[in-house]
C-alpha cells in the first residue's frame, strides 16, 4: 500500500489540498486554524499510480495545549506510515518559526519530502516560495490548492518516489498476517509461534505500534508472520488514531498470503470483526478465523461446534472459512494456525482441470439453470479455470450481463461442495461464449 501524508501547521490549507486530491469534501475546510483534529484519510491516484492520501491536522511542535499535543501525536504516526510526506507552508506567511520546527523533524525521517508552497495564485506570487529553499528540504514547489493551480508538478515528484516502492522481488514464502482488534492476543500468539517476546505484550490494547515480521521454521519450511497492532489512543491524549491501525492492518493484508483474523473468545464476532474479514476477502486474500482466550471461556465438547455455527451464520457469504479455538495463554492449539494456513495456501494454489468442471459442475448448472431475465433465457454453456491465488473462473454464457447476483451465489456453493477450496475466496467471470475471457466482468 502506498501513502501519501500531508504535514503542516495550522490553517495553510492542507485539508483544501486533501479534497482536491481525493476529488471530494471529506475534510472539513475553515478559516480557524486547528479544525482538522481526526485523521482523514482516502483513496486518489495520478498517472495511473494509486495511493492512499492521509490529511493530518495542525501541527504545532512543543506545545502542550492537549488537543495540540493530540494533533501532534497523529502527525507523527502519519510521518512513520507514509512513503512520501508534502509538507505544506503558506506563501502568503513566509517562514515561520512553526515551519522551521516542523522541517526540523522531517529532515531526519529519511523519508521523501515534497515542500509544497500554498497560496500562490498567480506568477507574481509564486516568488514568494523562493525563501522557503532555506528549510533544506529541496525545491518548493508553489501552488494554489484553492485554485488548483500549478498541483501536476508536486504530484509528478510525489509519484516518483512510489515507482520504485512496487519493484520489489516475489517472496514464495508462504506469508501469514496476524490481524485484529487491539488487545485479542495478536502480539502473544505470535510469540508462541516464534517461541520468542519479538513483540511486546501487556494487557495496554495497541501496544505494538509497528508491524513485525519474523521469519520461522516448520518442519524445515521457512515461513513469515506479520504481526500488526491495533492503535489506540494514550491515555492523556483523547483524540482517536484508531485510523492508522486500521491502515497498518491493511498494509499486512496486501503483503500476506493468508490472514489469520483473531477475535476474542469472550467477546464472540462483532461488527469490526466482521470488517476486517470482509476486507480481507475484498483483497482475495486466505482467510483463517482463530479464536483466541478459549481458556476463559466455559465449555463442554459441544461449545465449539456451537459457536463455529454461530459466527458462519452471522456472515453467511463468509461461510467457507475455517475456525480454530486457541488459547495463547495456554498455547493450545496454536500451532494448528500454521497447519491450518498451508492448508488453504494448497487451494488456493488448486487448479481444476475444464475436463472436470465441464464434466461435473456443468450438469449441476444445468439441472439448476439460471432464471430467465427480462425474457430471455440464461445458458452457461462451459466452464474453465483461468488462475490461481485466486482461484478464478471463466464461464461462458448467452448473456453475461444478466446472471443474477443470487445464481452466482448458487454457483459458488455447489463448486466449493465439489471441488473445496476452503479459506479462500474463489472470482468469477462471466463472458459470451466463443469470446475471449480477457475482457471480462467480475463479480
Amino acid at each position: 500500500m502506498n501513502i501519501i501524508a500531508i504535514v503542516g501547521r495550522p490553517n495553510v490549507g492542507k485539508s483544501t489540498l486533501f479534497n482536491r486530491m481525493v476529488g471530494g469534501k471529506e475534510a472539513i475546510v475553515e478559516n480557524t486554524p486547528g479544525v482538522t483534529r481526526d485523521r482523514i484519510y482516502g483513496e486518489s491516484d495520478w498517472n495511473g499510480k494509486q495511493f492512499t492520501l492521509i490529511d493530518t491536522g495542525g501541527f504545532v511542535p512543543g506545545s502542550e495545549n492537549t488537543i495540540e499535543k493530540a494533533v501532534r501525536e497523529q502527525a507523527f504516526i502519519a510521518i512513520e506510515e507514509a512513503n512520501v510526506i508534502l509538507f505544506i507552508c503558506d506563501g502568503r506567511d513566509g517562514v515561520t518559526p512553526f515551519d522551521e520546527d516542523i522541517a526540523k523533524l522531517l529532515r531526519p525521517s529519511n523519508k521523501p519530502v515534497v515542500l509544497i508552497i500554498n497560496k500562490c495564485d498567480n506568477e507574481s506570487q509564486d516568488n514568494n516560495s523562493f525563501e522557503f529553499h532555506k528549510l533544506g528540504l529541496g525545491e518548493p514547489y508553489p501552488i494554489s490548492s484553492l485554485n488548483d493551480r500549478n498541483t501536476g508538478d508536486f504530484l509528478d515528484k510525489a509519484v516518483s518516489y512510489l515507482e520504485s516502492l512496487d519493484k520489489t522481488e516475489s517472496d514464495p514464502r508462504l506469508k501469514i498476517a496476524i490481524v485484529g482488534k487491539p488487545n485479542v492476543g495478536k502480539s502473544s500468539i505470535s510469540n508462541v509461534l516464534t517461541g520468542k517476546n519479538r513483540s511486546i505484550v501487556t494487557d495496554i490494547p495497541g501496544t505494538t505500534r509497528d508491524a513485525i515480521d519474523s521469519v520461522i521454521k516448520y518442519y524445515g519450511e521457512e515461513i513469515v508472520l506479520i504481526d500488526t497492532a491495533g492503535l489506540r489512543r494514550r491515555a492523556m491524549i483523547k483524540e482517536n488514531i484508531e485510523i492508522f491501525s486500521m491502515i497498518r492492518t491493511n498494509k499486512a493484508i496486501e503483503r500476506c498470503d493468508i490472514a489469520a483474523v483473531v477475535i476474542d473468545a469472550t467477546l464472540g464476532l462483532q461488527d469490526q470483526d466482521k470488517k476486517i474479514l470482509n476486507f480481507v476477502e475484498e483483497n482475495r486474500k486466505g482467510i483463517l478465523l482463530v479464536v483466541n482466550k478459549w481458556d476463559l471461556v466455559e465449555k463442554d465438547e459441544k461449545t465449539a461446534d456451537e459457536l463455529a455455527k454461530k459466527f458462519l451464520e452471522s456472515i453467511p457469504t463468509l461461510d467457507y472459512i475455517p475456525i480454530v479455538f486457541v488459547s495463547a495463554l495456554t498455547k493450545q492449539r496454536v500451532t494448528k494456525i500454521i497447519e491450518y494456513c498451508k492448508t488453504i495456501k494448497k487451494e488456493r494454489e488448486k487448479r481444476i482441470s475444464t475436463s472436470k468442471l465441464n464434466k461435473i459442475l456443468l450438469p449441476e448448472l444445468e439441472k439448476t439453470p439460471p432464471p430467465a431475465v427480462q425474457g430471455k433465457d440464461l445458458r452457461i454453456n462451459y466452464i474453465t479455470q483461468v488462475n490461481t491465488e485466486p482461484p478464478v473462473f471463466a464461464f461462458f454464457c448467452n448473456h453475461p450481463d444478466l446472471i443474477p447476483t443470487s445464481y452466482k451465489r448458487f454457483i459458488e456453493r455447489n463448486l466449493r461442495r465439489q471441488f473445496g477450496y476452503k479459506g479462500t475466496p474463489v472470482s468469477f467471470v462471466f463472458k459470451r461464449k466463443n469470446v475471449g475471457w480477457e475482457d471480462r466482468e467480475e463479480s
